[in-house]
Order: C-alpha cells, then sequence, then structure tokens
C-alpha cells in the first residue's frame, strides 16, 4: 500500500513513521508512506495557502489550488481513495478501517485553519472521515490515528495474521477480558475456565464476557452485531444478572 499525507507539517510525522509497528512495516515494504507539504503548491508569491471566505464570516479557508496541484503529483493511474479529514465527515469506525486496508493508494488531507474551499469536497475528495464529534487544531493527529488503524491490518504487518480478529469492534463487540502472569496477584485471581485447558469452555466464557462488556458499555454496538440465537439467549440471562 501506498499512503499520500497531505500537510503543511510534514515534520510531525517523522518520528511517526519510524517507530514500533509502523516502523517495522515501512522497513519491510507492506507500506510507503510519504508527505506532502502542499504549500509548496502555493502560486502566491508568499506561498500562502489560505484565505478569507466570500460572503464574510470568521477565519481563514484553505484555498483549492495548492490542495489540487499537489493531489495531482502523486495521484496515480491506481484511483487513491482521497480522504479529507474534517468534524463533518464520516465517523472513523473499525469497518472503515478494513475497507480502507484493502485499497492500493490512500491519500490523507490535513486541513488547518476554519476550514477548506467547498470545491474540495465537491470535486476532488472521495470520503470525508472525522475521528469524533470533536475539533481538532489540525487533521495531522487525526491521520496518523487512521493510518495507525489500517496498517495494523495489512497482511505481514502484525506478527500473527489472526492477531487483530479479537480486537474490539472487528467482531461487532468490545473484546473480552484478558490476564496473564501472575496467576493470583494481590489476592486477585484469573478466572478457573482460563487455566482450565478446555478450548470450547474458554471459547464460550470469551464470548459470554464479550457480550457483557458491550452490553454494559456500548449497548449500541449491539443493534449491529451479528449475533447468534446462543448469543440472544446469553444477552438475556445478562439482563437479569
Amino acid at each position: 500500500m501506498r499512503i499520500d499525507i497531505l500537510t503543511l507539517f510534514p515534520e510531525l510525522f517523522e518520528p511517526f513513521f519510524t517507530t514500533s509497528i509502523i516502523g517495522r512495516a515501512t522497513v519491510n515494504a507492506r507500506v510507503e508512506l510519504n508527505t506532502v507539504n502542499f504549500r509548496e503548491y502555493s502560486t502566491n508569491k508568499h506561498h500562502k495557502v489560505d484565505d478569507y471566505p466570500y460572503g464574510g464570516g470568521q477565519g481563514m479557508l484553505l484555498s483549492a489550488e495548492p490542495i489540487f496541484e499537489a493531489v495531482a503529483r502523486v495521484d496515480t493511474s491506481a484511483k487513491p481513495r482521497v480522504i479529507l479529514l474534517c468534524p463533518q465527515g464520516e465517523r472513523f469506525t473499525q469497518s472503515k478501517a478494513e475497507e480502507l486496508a484493502n485499497e492500493d493508494h490512500l491519500i490523507f488531507i490535513c486541513g488547518h485553519y476554519e476550514g477548506f474551499d467547498e470545491r474540495i469536497r465537491e470535486y476532488l475528495v472521495t470520503d470525508e472521515l472525522s475521528l469524533g464529534d470533536f475539533v481538532l487544531t489540525g487533521g495531522e493527529t487525526a491521520a496518523m490515528v487512521m493510518i495507525d488503524a489500517v496498517i495494523r491490518l495489512l497482511p505481514g504487518v502484525l506478527p500473527k495474521a489472526s492477531s487483530h480478529e479479537d480486537d474490539s469492534f472487528s467482531s461487532g463487540l468490545l473484546e473480552f477480558p484478558q490476564y496473564t502472569r501472575p496467576e493470583d496477584f494481590r489476592g486477585m485471581k484469573v478466572p478457573d475456565v482460563l487455566l482450565s485447558g478446555n478450548h470450547a469452555k474458554i471459547a464460550e466464557w470469551r464470548r459470554k464476557e464479550s457480550l457483557r462488556k458491550t452490553l454494559l458499555r456500548r449497548p449500541d454496538l449491539l443493534e449491529t452485531a451479528k449475533l447468534s440465537d446462543k448469543d440472544l439467549k446469553t444477552l438475556k440471562q445478562l439482563k437479569t444478572e
């Protein structure tokens, strides 16, 4: 996969590109990461990339020309997904990360100031994405979060191909509780079932606890999760406990 990030602050991405799993993914050629400073594509003599909005109003808007020109420079015949990071966008989810992980080329546009010239939304981008109902000073932080979520899904990035399958949201539910050594820590013990060696019982316990955690913390997820008849019966039981 190739990922290009259009930003006014490319230096923010340098440690992100070279650290931990993302760094290993680039070294192992699982992903090619590039930053593009779209200020370089401004034709203004002062290299400005923003201007006042027509009709008046607060703040400055990012101009269309430098962003259109920067995308044209990094675009390829592979028809990339061009993603605008903004509070108005669709909320980013695990399912969206899985969808984007199937693409060959992604372009992220990181905004600043009050917003974008609307023609960028209408004629250039394929997706508008947001981390949630809040506003950041710029799109760089959001881009890092989304890119991290996508890259870890690429084949060969995580040590085991199935490492992400039990993650929260991958199955539509929150992840079940997990424990490691010691078995007894200050009187707080690991559940007996996890020590039993009975894999069927362990799987059953994990599914039940995943349902329990989702019911208590994110019941909204149950509306769209794929639930079996057994899951529905378990949920009914959990609601009475």
